[in-house]
């Protein structure tokens, strides 16, 4: 019998191991054991969960069931960072999530959970979290007034619409004295999917897509929150935040990246520039994603490319993904600009 099948055999009979007990069970190292682990894992005949000596290996039918935590909490003198230690210490995180994952989730917890107490105006929010075998997910919901209408009612833009295209840029609040408006944007960036749906929108970035996806959706009061971190998860928050708030910025958030196609596939007036051009000038860098738009209009691109650029000469526009036809477009604006 081979090694891997050795392995499968070994954890079928006694429903769980360590690293130890099979190391002296197989009689090999524990680099060889890695190897054929790492490889049952790939193929997802294994699944691991913890960390260091809490480590286990179970086959994927016979995981202990999810351990979930939740309640409802009043918002009045509630504080997010004492929700968080209750999380840890019942779900146990220290030993289950490496330091990685942790932190990315400590991180987004709390931020997202801040801003139910400090924005909503909704009496209590519910909170959900589930520790599974390969992720810890977490819901956060209030019933109050609706993160993109009280930014659009705050901050005076025309509908939701407007008020999500400025969300996700960063750097929108209304409450500057106490907030920079980074969380909701640094949040997306850092789990591996993260949600929010809000009266009858529902926006979701996706890591593994390394793309954003506006939807409408029924009905729904409040704001309600979904992300969901990999327990295998690389990515680091100093990561993070060095791409957008790098040193050459003196580690201020001077960085954005655009989806343009948050509104539309096509973007033809200087109007529908002007709307998206809406808080540039808070950056000192923006990325425009172009993926997924057909194409742009002859007034779009010179507002956007000659007009914005002539007045913000400071402010660099770099572009990503863009077809044949924005490229042409947006070439010709700039040419006019040069001749």
């Amino acid at each position: 019998m081979s090694t891997p099948d050795s392995i499968l055999t070994f954890l079928k009979r006694h429903g769980s191991s360590g690293s130890k007990v099979l190391c002296e069970h197989l009689d090999i190292s524990r680099q060889a054991l890695n190897v054929h682990l790492n490889r049952l894992i790939d193929q997802g005949l294994v699944v691991r969960t913890g960390i260091t000596r809490n480590t286990r290996y179970f086959l994927p039918d016979q995981l202990p069931p999810p351990k979930p935590y939740g309640g409802e909490f009043s918002t009045d003198g509630l504080e997010e960072h004492r929700i968080y230690q209750r999380i840890a210490l019942s779900l146990n995180l220290p030993a289950s999530l490496r330091q990685e994952p942790q932190t990315i989730f400590h991180y987004v917890f709390t931020e997202i959970l801040n801003n139910a107490i400090d924005h909503s105006e909704s009496e209590k929010v519910r909170i959900s979290v589930l520790l599974e075998a390969g992720s810890i997910s977490a819901e956060i919901r209030d019933s109050g007034i609706g993160v993109f209408a009280s930014i659009a009612q705050k901050l005076g833009y025309p509908d939701e619409q407007d008020a999500l295209l400025q969300l996700v840029k960063g750097k929108t609040t209304t409450m500057p004295e106490a907030h920079s408006g980074e969380g909701i944007f640094f949040s997306s960036k850092a789990a591996d999917s993260f949600v929010i749906r809000s009266h009858k929108i529902h926006v979701e970035w996706s890591k593994r897509h390394q793309d954003v996806f506006v939807s409408d959706c029924r009905f729904v009061k409040g704001t309600h929150v979904r992300f969901r971190v990999r327990r295998d998860s690389r990515t680091r928050m100093e990561e993070i935040f060095s791409k957008f708030a790098p040193r050459e910025y003196d580690f201020k958030f001077a960085r954005s990246t655009v989806h343009v196609k948050l509104l539309g596939t096509r973007y033809i007036s200087r109007s529908e520039a002007r709307r998206l051009l809406i808080n540039f000038e808070k950056f000192k860098q923006i990325e425009l994603d172009f993926i997924n738009v057909e194409n742009v209009g002859q007034g779009f691109a010179d507002e956007v490319f000659r007009v914005f650029k002539a007045r913000n000469p400071e402010i660099d526009i770099e572009i990503l993904n863009i077809g044949p036809a924005v490229k042409a477009m947006i070439e010709h604006a700039r040419n006019s600009g040069s001749s």
